[in-house]
């Protein structure tokens, strides 16, 4: 028997991961960055601390499951972007329950954003574009979406951190 199944068989709950937890993007200017995430893509800022020299913000999505993005501040700006066969690729994909109105939105508020890809028979669309730090991002919808909840408290304001 390998050992981690020699390892997962002594456990009562044999799952080693049950989701990706976190989403970490780089940026020079967290503050900057965390209003930006908070003003155009509607994310909550839930923390911000110090750590290994640097600041961190744990921003959150209105969704129970949702995972978290967590802005790095870095002096390297290195934003970040996957080169597929030789052409860009997002290095994230957020669900939005409404493409073409969070296409216009983000657009009528000075965010570029590239036209909706539509794919197969319309099961699936997206479209790119670039946070303030220039990470390359896409926002994404298709039938096959899961549905989740909305945090009961995520609305409410909170001047606390």
């Amino acid at each position: 028997m390998h050992k981690l199944e020699e390892g997962v068989s002594r456990l009562k709950n044999p799952i080693l991961f049950t989701r990706v937890g976190y989403s970490y993007l780089p940026t020079t200017s967290i503050e900057e960055s965390i209003n930006w995430y908070t003003k155009y893509l509607g994310l909550k800022l839930v923390d911000k601390f110090e750590d290994r020299g640097s600041f961190i913000g744990v921003l959150h999505y209105p969704h129970k499951n949702a995972i978290a993005v967590v802005l790095v501040e870095t002096e390297n700006h290195k934003p970040l972007t996957i080169i597929r066969n030789g052409i860009k690729f997002p290095i994230m994909a957020m669900a939005c329950p409404d493409i073409e109105y969070t296409h216009n939105i983000l657009k009528e508020n000075g965010v570029e954003v590239e036209n909706i890809n539509v794919l197969g028979n319309g099961e699936a669309k997206y479209f790119y574009f670039r946070d303030n730090e220039g990470n390359f991002l896409e926002a994404a919808w298709s039938i096959w979406d899961l549905e989740d909840e909305i945090k009961e408290d995520f609305f409410k304001s909170d001047d606390a951190i």
